[in-house]
């Protein structure tokens, strides 16, 4: 594959992720998490699709092909995209996705061409919120409400300014067809409310046998056509309900039953383990006798007389598509037509979920977390993506999918590259003798996210330096012999406290740092490991570490921790620390690597950005072009080909010679 000019980043995809998983029999096509998706109301072809952190994409053939169309907007972290239903050439979206990313949101943006271009109408108030929800009302355009993780906001002047009306996370919003001043149906944390008055002000619903139990996630939606029928599908503690309004009266209706064992997964049971991540109510818009609830897996309901008969369609054998359901999106001109959006990307459906079709050739979404390469070659990358496993680059954008689950941090033996490295969420860790054509669990000691309190990060770091590899959590989990036994060697960690970030300054010696600003050097004295605690940069997460190759005792490292000092630097293996992030953005600073050929020059990745240093920190430059302002949260230097790697989050890998 060839590279682009010197200090111009280069996309290498994934644009399209082989092999990916489903809980069914067979394999499909994905991308990324989807979280909105938008049908244009007068073209059934033109579709739009909010990626969680990888921006807003355009299709106008049904998503055969697509384009980014946001990719140098102030974020990329999409909650929400809406057409105007009176004149589709208006479109607007929600920045911050309320399910994860909704700190990273800039604000209300709009499209006056379609969703080709968009600017920002509105930053106040939502800077650092995340959108769930974004209707027009259909009777007054220029009225617009967001359900955001702070309040129920509305706007009267088609977005340019904004009012909140009620306060607290305000998940779903249904409007009536005859607009808001007859109705508006919305979802809170503190329950189900109903206005009158355009969303002015708010009466809770009294629903029958509601739970005492706070919500996890509680959605709302209504029968277009017969906007007198409308669902409420609500979580709460290990619980589902489902509700049907029908002639005022809202009813209780049976759902499946519900999967109280997280440890196994039932294609027949409801899983509401993850209702706060993925959780939905969609209503036919043409059928009051049919429902589709959203959870890990999507159930279509069909009353027939007083009876719900409830099918899982999307784990349906071979006709199964990714799990983790966040949106599903009708077609207007048939409501058989369903678009399903989740962890892996975009799904069509042409007869209600009985069948589906992937839609993520060219949707370049991915969600990259690590990074690690062949010594011998740059176009050889392995990398763990959230939720849709371990991914292999062999010099094509289109990627392969190598290793099932979560894909959290991995590694090459870089002294013999055909043996590699994953890892999947919580300690965990398999090998590869063969670049990933097959897998050996490792089975290293259980640590985990899930422990109370825990006991180690979602995605621990791993280290690899020949045979000896380590993973870094509560305690330090390591072998010599790159395949086990291993053995468990305390930290001293305070409590909260885990290891975020790790590095090798050889197979003997190994730098740990922790969530609160620990740093720590543990060393082989030929018959156990040694902890040294050096000086701490500041009490905040070490997110990476990087040692110079021409200089041992010159470390670097970074914070994803807002505050004062987010790069610092000792030259003293780690005696003392000074501060170089002068001239950088104040965000987050999520990645750190030194060229082996000139110490002076250093790069760092930030939440939005690539930055260099060619004077050891003193001064920084952008070294963005060509690079979207996606989060960028690993970097890695090919020495042979001398070649910078950035991996993003929902916007996949870059790569950019370095002369």
């Amino acid at each position: 594959m060839p590279v682009g000019p010197p200090g111009v980043w280069l996309d290498i995809g994934p644009t399209r992720i082989t092999n990916g998983q489903t809980y069914g029999t067979n394999r499909v096509d994905v991308s990324g998490r989807v979280s909105s998706i938008a049908v244009d109301p007068n073209d059934p072809k033109h579709l739009l699709v909010g990626a969680a952190g990888g921006g807003i994409w355009e299709s106008h053939d049904t998503g055969a092909t697509w384009s980014p169309r946001t990719d140098q907007m102030p974020s990329l972290a999409i909650g929400a995209v809406t057409f105007d239903p009176t004149a589709p050439s208006r479109v607007y979206a929600g920045s911050g996705e309320g399910n994860f990313y909704s700190s990273l949101g800039s604000g209300v943006y709009k499209s006056t061409d379609g969703g080709s271009t968009w600017t920002v109408v509105a930053s106040a108030p939502f800077v650092g919120r995340g959108f769930f929800d974004l209707v027009v009302d259909p009777q007054t355009p220029s009225i617009l409400y967001a359900g955001t993780t702070d309040g129920f906001y509305k706007s009267t002047n088609s977005g340019a300014s904004w009012s909140r009306k009620r306060p607290g996370i305000c998940w779903d919003i249904s409007v009536h067809p005859n607009g808001g001043s007859v109705e508006v149906l919305a979802s809170f944390g503190d329950g189900l409310f109903v206005s009158t008055n355009a969303g002015n002000s708010f009466t809770p619903i009294a629903l029958p046998s509601q739970p005492s139990s706070a919500w996890l996630r509680l959605a709302v939606d209504r029968v277009t056509t017969s906007p007198d029928v409308a669902y409420a599908f609500g979580a709460a503690g290990a619980a589902a309900f489902l509700w049907r309004r029908t002639a005022g009266t809202w009813t209780k209706v049976t759902l499946p039953p519900v999967n109280h064992d997280p440890l196994h997964y039932f294609p027949n049971k409801l899983e509401i383990g993850q209702a706060q991540y993925d959780w939905y109510v969609a209503a036919s818009p043409t059928s009051s006798s049919q429902v589709y609830i959203g959870a890990i897996d999507t159930f279509r309901g069909t009353l027939s007389g007083s009876t719900w008969q409830w099918t899982n369609i999307t784990t349906r054998g071979a006709n199964s598509i990714h799990p983790d359901q966040h949106c599903l999106t009708f077609a207007p001109n048939d409501a058989n037509v369903i678009y399903a959006g989740n962890d892996g990307g975009i799904c069509r459906s042409a007869n209600a979920g009985t069948t589906w079709k992937a839609l993520n050739k060219g949707l370049g979404i991915c969600e990259i977390e690590y990074l690690a390469s062949d010594p011998n070659t740059w176009q050889w990358l392995i990398a763990g993506t959230q939720d849709n496993g371990t991914i292999t680059f062999t010099g094509s954008p289109v990627w392969d999918h190598v290793g099932d689950g979560d894909g959290g941090d991995c590694g090459v033996n870089q002294l013999n590259p055909t043996i590699a490295y994953h890892s999947f969420y919580d300690v965990s860790l398999e090998r590869s003798a063969n670049k990933g054509q097959s897998w050996t669990d490792l089975k290293p000691p259980h640590f985990s996210a899930f422990d109370n309190p825990p006991t180690s990060l979602f995605y621990p770091p791993v280290e690899v330096s020949g045979l000896t590899i380590a993973i870094g959590a509560k305690s330090f989990i390591v072998t010599r012999s790159g395949a086990g036994p291993w053995a468990t060697v305390p930290l001293g960690l305070s409590s909260g406290e885990l290891a975020s970030a790790m590095r090798e300054i050889d197979a003997n010696t190994l730098l740990v740092g922790t969530n609160k600003g620990r740093m720590l050097r543990m060393s082989w004295n030929g018959t156990s490991w040694t902890k040294t605690q050096l000086a701490s940069p500041a009490p905040r997460y070490v997110s990476c570490i990087a040692v110079d190759p021409s200089n041992a005792l010159r470390f670097w490292v970074t914070l994803s921790q807002l505050g004062p000092g987010r790069v610092y630097r000792s030259d003293d293996a780690g005696g003392s620390w000074v501060d170089r992030t002068s001239g950088l953005p104040s965000i987050p600073m999520n990645a750190v690597v030194v060229d082996p050929a000139n110490f002076k020059r250093v790069w760092v990745a930030a939440d939005v950005g690539v930055y260099q240093t060619l004077d050891l920190g003193s001064s920084w430059a952008p070294l963005s072009s060509g690079l979207p302002n996606a989060m960028a949260v690993d970097l890695l230097f090919h020495k042979q080909d001398r070649a910078l790697i950035c991996a993003t989050r929902n916007r996949g890998a870059w790569v950019m010679p370095v002369p």
